[in-house]
């Protein structure tokens, strides 16, 4: 390790937000010899959107071990989501886990058990101060009100951070995580991509007292998501009796609209019954603010000693709820990324290119998502060509089979390495998701379903290596890759690939997974096992890396993930709660009671 200069420090990081606090808290936990500076051009608290999370975050949280704070303030639990959206205007829930098996443990809670499966729904005025304090405490320098007024750069190089006091801090490397104002972009001039259709503008205050549209049990909820005609609104309970309201439409929406943007919001709130519900006895702050909210993706996200962490790197619309996950994940890969180049073990080059193809990935496959997504919602009448130009250039003017084919060709596998997501969701989930927005009740079948011969197919792909994040270090795995496909010798991944080096049938194939689980998981774990078995061949049929095949006179696969239970209407989900004497109490002030049976 290089000596320190008294002048300078190890790791410079610009924005003190989720990003920038989560890159400096994991630098000092696995290194506190590193002297790791935050410059923040505001001081704490301050507000801030993009309040409702993924279950993603948890672990993040816990790694840098800020969990616990983060609990005790009290934020409602995210349990998941109730959309109106599709192509009708029924109110449907999408959860992280059926609410009927909630166990509604008492808080402050550990982040264990069902904990693991939720996320929060936060007040960013608390919640990014006590991010920030907490890297304080693991030994940042936290430097509040203090304004980058010019990045030093040359040949592609960052030289150094100039202040408005004309100080100069330097480094020797630096993370960007300035969100929009991405002031290494700016600085470096890199290009980037953004979707013409996904060009938005978002219109919010906070209010106090409106009712929870769902409460269960002891401080769990939903966020809410309602579509107009020309826009959709965000329902956000971020405490006991604060909420945050929004309307996002797109910019040429606005423009032909010719009024004041606070006009066109209370009008969209006044509008959609279920809100105007829900806020009837509330009162509004009066901190109206708007903000341009364009989908993005810089070119490029890291230089010889820099990191574009957050926003910075892209931003992808925030219909999913996507923007603190990718914050919180980007910066760990920054951290982690500056860890293992300070170690000198691996290739630097091998590192960064790493850390661009994942951060770039993630932004990527979440703006995919959404564009299938406003696509996929006919409740915007008025803006039928807004969404046929997102079809058009998405390619998802399709089949279930064929938009769940495009959604999978995001990268799968290469999302997670040894795991099975896109976009921060499971390949079930997203065909679920594909046939309820198709509405014609034509079923999204399973690539492997109704096959029982498969054959692993690496012919034409060549050896490489990904790379996992455990305990501060990046650990290089073994991986295959064809094209822009990878498939990584990891997890769930590599035990197929060992399985399918013996069978091909797929009951040997289904005995080796009852034997592995069996011999390493409990029984309550063991479902949970099998689901991701399948899963993955699934991906790794879907990208090529299998063949499937059927003989005759033996019996085929039947794959079916049901997912009734987390993707479901509000009134399906009233009648199961009903049947369920122990399931938690469940008011819905949206939806009536089911009738008597």
């Amino acid at each position: 390790m290089a000596a320190h200069d008294e002048t300078g420090a190890d790791v410079a990081i610009i924005g003190g937000g989720p990003a920038g606090s989560t890159a400096g808290s994991l630098l000092r936990r696995y290194n506190p010899d590193l002297r790791v500076v935050i410059l923040e051009k505001e001081t704490f608290p301050r507000d801030h959107i993009g309040e409702s999370q993924l279950p993603t975050i948890g672990p993040v949280l816990d790694e840098i071990g800020v969990w616990d704070k983060v609990e005790a303030a009290g934020f409602p639990v995210k349990i998941g989501a109730s959309y109106t959206w599709g192509r009708n205007h029924d109110r449907w829930n999408f959860d992280f886990l059926p609410v009927e098996t909630w166990t509604d443990p008492p808080r402050p809670g550990r982040f264990e058990g069902q904990r693991r499966q939720t996320a929060f729904q936060v007040d960013r005025s608390i919640y990014d101060e006590i991010l920030l304090r907490h890297a304080a405490e693991l030994g940042c320098e936290v430097r509040e009100r203090t304004q980058v007024r010019e990045v030093l750069h040359s040949a592609g190089q960052v030289d150094g951070l100039r202040l408005e006091t004309g100080e100069t801090v330097t480094a020797r490397h630096y993370v960007d995580a300035t969100g929009a104002v991405s002031l290494f972009r700016r600085a470096l001039e890199i290009p980037g991509w953004s979707p013409t259709e996904l060009r938005n503008v978002a219109f919010w205050d906070y209010w106090e007292d409106a009712e929870w549209a769902v409460e269960i049990g002891s401080g769990a909820t939903r966020i809410q998501i309602r579509s107009l005609p020309y826009g959709w609104i965000w329902f956000i309970p971020i405490g006991p009796t604060r909420t945050s309201i929004g309307l996002v439409a797109p910019v040429a929406w606005y423009k032909q609209a010719g009024r004041k943007p606070e006009e066109l919001y209370r009008q969209a709130l006044a509008e959609q019954p279920e809100i105007a519900a829900l806020t009837r006895n509330a009162r509004p702050e009066g901190r109206f603010q708007t903000c341009r909210d364009w989908s993005n993706l810089a070119d490029r996200v890291v230089g010889p000693n820099w990191f574009l962490a957050g926003e910075s790197a892209g931003f992808a619309d925030p219909i999913l709820s996507a923007g603190m996950t990718l914050a919180h994940t980007s910066a760990r890969e920054a951290a982690y990324s500056i860890l293992e180049l300070d170690h000198g073990e691996l290739e630097s080059d091998w590192i960064r290119a790493r850390y661009d193809t994942r951060v770039r990935d993630g932004i990527r496959n979440h703006i995919r998502f959404a564009q299938y997504w406003y696509a996929a919602n006919s409740c915007f009448t008025e803006l039928k060509d807004h969404c046929a130009s997102i079809a058009r250039e998405a390619g998802v003017g399709l089949s279930p089979e064929q938009a769940w084919r495009w959604l999978s060709l995001g990268g799968f596998t290469n999302e997670s390495v040894g795991s099975v997501s896109l976009g921060s969701f499971g390949v079930t989930h997203t065909r679920r998701l594909v046939e309820l927005f198709d509405g014609r009740d034509r079923k999204c079948p399973s690539p492997a379903s109704g096959y029982n011969v498969f054959k692993l197919s690496l012919a034409g792909a060549r050896r490489g290596h990904a790379g996992l994040l455990e305990a501060g270090r990046i650990r290089r795995v073994d991986c295959y890759r064809r094209g822009e496909r990878m498939l990584p010798v990891a997890g769930l991944f590599k035990l197929l690939i060992e399985w399918l080096g013996t069978t091909d049938d797929a009951r040997r194939l289904a005995e080796l997974m009852q034997r592995h689980a069996q011999a390493t998981y409990a029984a309550d774990q063991a479902a949970a096992f099998h689901s991701g078995c399948y899963e993955a061949l699934e991906v790794m049929v879907q990208d090529g890396w299998v063949v499937r095949d059927t003989k005759k006179r033996r019996p085929v696969l039947r794959i079916s993930h049901d997912q009734s239970r987390t993707i479901r209407t509000s009134s399906d989900e009233a009648a199961a709660l009903r049947k369920q004497p122990d399931a938690p109490k469940v008011v819905d002030r949206l939806t009536p009671p089911p009738e008597e049976e």
